[in-house]
């Protein structure tokens, strides 16, 4: 392995699709700073990466509230740390009809899904600008693309992640610095545990699941060759295919029937 001795940055990095991304820039010789909140958690994925021979640190931040995304940049420019690859990963769900969801916690989603995404970014981008070369790779999915009921909260920020993504690429056209978004569907991760969503009737089949493995392979390799986005999985492409193809109004109702719980 030949080291590249280029820092990548990685939100959610201890879990599913995060955790899959760790091991791939670990294995191109990438140093990594990884983000969680669980600090043993961290220590653990750490103490894995650095067998392959490369530095990692670690910072327990709670991206659920922006400032700590600030205090994070801080850190990292107090320690001389410049960040080539910056991977905004992190992010959750509730599920529920929005009547009946709690308020907070969609307030703590939409910190987490959008405003520390955007923190980062703009920190680390004007980095990238600065000394003209760096990749980002924000996670979307391919909920950024359909409305979403009994997850109108989820689908929303994610459908401002894509925009985000797609207009600040187009920005940085004339630039060496590329902007990526990973578009997954529904994928074998905590996400469900984490969002209530265990009675939907969308995760009912593990086996249709995607392997957040071959997500993440998929969107390391669209980072690399500077893509725009990438749909990770053939269904899913057809399925953000057809879907641009019919009324939002049907496919809200197809998605309001496809996630409502298995007792309804």
């Amino acid at each position: 392995m030949e080291k590249v001795n280029q820092y990548a940055l990685i939100t959610g990095a201890t879990s599913g699709i995060g955790y899959e991304l760790t091991k791939l820039f670990a294995a191109d010789g990438y140093h990594l700073v990884i983000v969680a909140r669980d600090q043993t958690q961290l220590d653990a994925t750490a103490a894995e990466l650095k067998e392959r021979g490369i530095t990692v640190l670690t910072f327990a931040k709670d991206l659920f509230d922006p400032e700590q995304a600030f205090a994070l940049y801080a850190e990292l420019q107090s320690q001389g740390i410049d960040i080539e690859v910056l991977v905004n990963n992190a992010g959750q769900g509730v599920y529920g009809e929005f009547e009946d969801t709690d308020i907070d916690r969609e307030l703590d989603i939409i910190h987490l899904n959008i405003s520390s995404l955007v923190v980062l970014t703009k920190l680390f981008v004007n980095d990238m600008i600065a000394r003209n070369s760096g990749k980002i790779l924000n996670t979307a999915s391919i909920a950024s693309k359909t409305p979403g009921p009994w997850q109108a909260v989820y689908h929303g920020t994610k459908a401002f992640v894509l925009s985000f993504t797609e207009a600040i690429r187009e920005e940085l056209r004339d630039t060496e610095i590329t902007v990526t978004a990973l578009m997954p569907g529904v994928t074998d991760t905590d996400f469900f545990n984490k969002a209530d969503m265990q009675e939907s009737r969308a995760v009912q089949d593990k086996e249709a699941m995607a392997d957040p493995a071959d997500v993440a392979k998929d969107g390391y390799q669209a980072l690399m060759a500077g893509e725009d986005k990438v749909i990770s999985g053939f269904k899913n492409k057809v399925q953000v295919s057809m879907g641009n193809l019919t009324p939002d109004s049907v496919v809200a109702h197809q998605i309001y029937e496809l996630q409502k719980p298995v007792d309804k």
